[in-house]
């Protein structure tokens, strides 16, 4: 399982640093929903993954998804709001990213006890 962990994270550290650049050649919303669909595809390509292989592959398409999502999405909020408005909008934002990694764990462990890993995924 390190190998799916290390594939995801360095995916993120190596395209985060172009979610930028993306976003001013192609447009925001265009990379936000673009890197949503592929998040969405690496998950369900995680989920049906049938050997370790498929899963790193899995977690590479999703690590690219996510490494776009998170900072074209804090770019799309301060390109929206007002400055005076920034701050409540950024932290309606970020409160579900905090309640992921709390619940996740209890979630995912329950999946993984009375279904099969592949559930975690589904989450």
């Amino acid at each position: 399982m390190q190998n799916a962990i290390i594939s995801y994270v360095l995916t993120l550290a190596v395209f985060m640093p172009a979610s930028g650049f993306l976003a001013d050649r192609f447009g925001t919303k265009k990379v936000f929903i673009f890197s949503l669909i592929l998040f969405s595809l690496g998950s369900l390509f995680c989920a049906f993954s049938q050997n370790l292989t498929h899963l790193v592959i899995s977690r590479v398409v999703q690590g690219v998804g996510g490494s776009l999502m998170t900072p074209v999405g804090k770019l799309a909020l301060i390109k929206t709001f007002d400055k005076s408005e920034l701050l409540k909008a950024m932290n309606f934002a970020i409160i579900p990213a905090l309640i992921g990694p709390v619940l996740g764990p209890l979630v995912g462990g329950y999946m993984v006890d009375y279904l099969s890993w592949h559930w975690i995924f589904f989450n």
